[in-house]
């Protein structure tokens, strides 16, 4: 995992900005902050901050081939890349290093965009062919590691994070209010789309060529499901198939040159990623885990349990609400965009932990629940779907108690929440979000904090459809569950999961991430095994459950899902809370800002004040937390932005400078 960044001139060949894309790459220092490189030539610059990881030596960035005619900044890992190399040997390839990286540079000459569809990894490049004077910007299938974009003054801008385009001090740093209303519909923006204007990001399987000065874009990957399926084959022989390619997957992900350790929050899916490393070393494993003050967030208890029966040299990080609140701003910074939560922050202290223990890898069971149906709303909408059979039912409502048991006992408010909440569009089942209908009205009702003025740019922006446009062709006639788990892979996993509570927190401390349920093998597969085996009856992942029957303790597999949640608008109004909240917050700060109306903003925070001992409803939680971080993120990037220092020359290892 690093930082790449870099320009490429559109309109004519012109001296390089050196001290820009130096700049650029200090932007970045804390994704890689292990060495820096630097590439120049009269058309294209190329900057990296490098995280080592494989090939400690010899694999500096940007990286060239043997002629100097290709170079290359990677962020990444191609975790194929020793199957790869004797093929492209083979082929009459000439290797200089042991690096993933320069697998890369051999299979692009080789197979040009094709060799994407050859690629087992996480990543995000910039391949700039200097006899051709193109570039190619490509980020790997799911979306696990980012890549922004934007054009200005004639130059193509590109970088891990957003912030390294903002180091040209003539680019305008403004919001973007469509983005801020699909944030507020979705919890992310659909790609291109960011919370800025005039700044891009690549979609997850997808690929940007600049040739003869244009821009093209196209998907080499995409999430799919069948129509049919193997009916006769039985969940036993899903199940041994799953883990087979799960093990492989895992396998795959150790490799590095450093040490790999795992998070183990407790439950299924990083107890299954960690339980497996055991079969490919004879070394303790290392584990790392969150636990909170707050017994109702805690599960200290099964991550103890686990690391027990494993034999893991376990590390923690205990979080409280003042913990929340004191890091959020850093949060926020290292996000670039607003969120509704606040479980980003203590992930954020998670890997700092992590690097700490001097840990730049860790595996993790990020992307379980998306592609084995694990979540909640995936079981909301098998029932809604069958409740909307006979709307009239008073019995098939009634199974949401057995997923929600907490809702209202008395019959008539029962009653009344389940028809004013859950049967809200119980008549649209054919509308292409009918499965995420409930989150995002509850999401929405933030914009009614929204600005006159943001309300005006943003009335005729359709914020829902957004991820309605570029459906697969058979996306009606599938079943509900993978329609379900097709949007929210689409768009919470790959907008905010991967990103916010994965890439963005953990690329902070240098530290990488690596899912191997996310392997695309993997992905492929689970798209493959019919709906019950996912969800059976109600019990979720019911199909990785009996493939990791043998790796793991009993109470771990039948035990109640918890989701991932931390302490929201509570840790900002307790007593101890730190000042900048009431400053950020204050009439003076919302109407610079222009985004929220202030009155309505000071309503909620005194609200949440007077109730914090209390229960917030949804609505308010979110709210605050939305209003908070927006107003963090606009401020930190308006006013506050503050180019850093930038590092001297004797910094970079690699500095390659073509311009005669």
């Amino acid at each position: 995992m690093c930082g790449i960044a870099g320009y490429f001139q559109l309109e004519r060949r012109t001296q390089p900005d050196k001290e820009l894309l130096v700049s650029m790459v200090t932007m970045l220092r804390h994704r890689g902050p292990d060495e820096f490189g630097a590439y120049f030539d009269n058309r294209c610059v190329l900057g990296h901050a490098r995280l080592s990881i494989i090939d400690l030596a010899a694999g500096s960035q940007p990286l060239g081939n043997e002629d100097g005619s290709i170079w290359i900044t990677f962020n990444g890992e191609i975790f194929n890349y020793l199957e790869l190399r004797p093929e492209l040997e083979k082929l009459g390839h000439v290797f200089r290093t042991r690096s993933d990286t320069e697998v890369i540079v051999h299979a692009y000459e080789e197979w040009g965009r094709d060799c994407l569809n050859r690629f087992n990894g996480q990543f995000a490049f910039a391949v700039y062919d200097r006899k051709e004077e193109s570039l190619f910007v490509a980020r790997d299938r799911m979306g696990i590691r980012p890549v922004f974009y934007a054009v200005h003054q004639g130059r193509f801008y590109f970088a891990s994070e957003l912030k390294a385009i903002f180091c040209d001090p003539s680019f305008p740093r403004r919001p973007d209010f469509p983005g801020l209303d699909e944030i507020f519909t979705w919890w992310t923006t659909a790609p291109p789309r960011t919370a800025f204007e005039g700044v891009n990001e690549l979609a997850a399987g997808t690929f940007l060529e600049i040739k003869k000065q244009k821009i093209n874009i196209g998907r080499y990957w995409q999430i799919s499901f069948p129509e049919e399926f193997d009916r006769k084959r039985s969940v036993d022989s899903w199940a041994e198939e799953l883990h087979e390619i799960l093990v492989d997957a895992v396998r795959l992900r150790l490799r590095a040159d450093v040490p790999v350790g795992g998070y183990l929050s407790g439950g299924l899916d990083s107890s299954a990623t960690t339980a497996l490393i055991r079969n490919f070393t004879d070394t303790p494993i290392e584990t790392f885990s969150i636990t909170f003050q707050d017994r109702a967030y805690d599960e200290s208890k099964y991550q103890k349990q686990m690391a027990d029966f494993i034999g893991t040299r376990h590390h923690q990080v205990c979080c409280g609400c003042r913990d929340i609140a004191e890091n959020f701003p850093r949060v926020i910074w290292h996000i670039e965009r607003p969120i509704v939560r606040t479980a980003p922050a203590p992930l954020y202290m998670l890997s700092r932990l992590v690097n700490q223990n001097r840990f730049k890898v860790v595996l993790t069971g990020e992307g379980a629940d998306e592609i084995l149906g694990g979540y909640d709303i995936f079981k909301e909408a098998l029932i809604r779907s069958f409740w909307a059979k006979n709307p009239d039912s008073a019995c098939r409502p009634l199974l949401l108690k057995k997923l929600y048991p907490t809702l209202p006992r008395s019959p008539a408010r029962a009653k009344y929440y389940l028809e004013h909440f859950y049967k809200a569009g119980l008549s649209q089942t054919d509308a292409f979000y009918f499965s995420h209908m409930q989150r995002i009205n509850t999401t929405s009702r933030i914009k009614e904090y929204f600005s006159e003025e943001v309300r005006t740019q943003t009335e005729k922006h359709d914020s829902i459809g957004v991820y309605g446009q570029d459906l697969p062709e058979s996306y009606f006639k599938w079943h509900h569950l993978l329609r379900a788990q097709y949007l929210e892979m689409k768009s919470l996993m790959a907008g905010y999961l991967l990103s916010s509570q994965g890439d963005r927190v953990s690329a902070a401390h240098a530290v990488e991430g690596r899912f191997p349920f996310l392997d695309h093998r993997l992905v492929e597969f689970a798209s493959c095994i019919p709906p019950s085996g996912k969800i059976f009856g109600l019990q979720e992942k019911y199909v990785l459950k009996k493939a990791l029957s043998r790796e793991l303790p009993l109470e771990i597999l039948s035990r109640v899902k918890q989701p991932y949640m931390a302490p929201d608008a509570n840790s900002f109004v307790k007593p101890d809370a730190p000042e900048y909240i009431d400053e950020i917050l204050s009439e003076e700060a919302v109407r610079q800002t222009h985004i929220f109306n202030h009155r309505a903003v000071s309503s909620l925070h005194r609200k949440c004040k007077q109730q914090s001992q209390g229960r917030l409803s949804f609505k308010d939680n979110m709210s605050f937390i939305g209003i908070l971080s927006t107003q963090l993120l606009y401020r930190q990037y308006g006013k506050n932005f503050r180019i850093p220092q930038p590092l001297t020359r004797d910094k970079f290892t690699v500095w390659q400078d073509n311009t005669g």
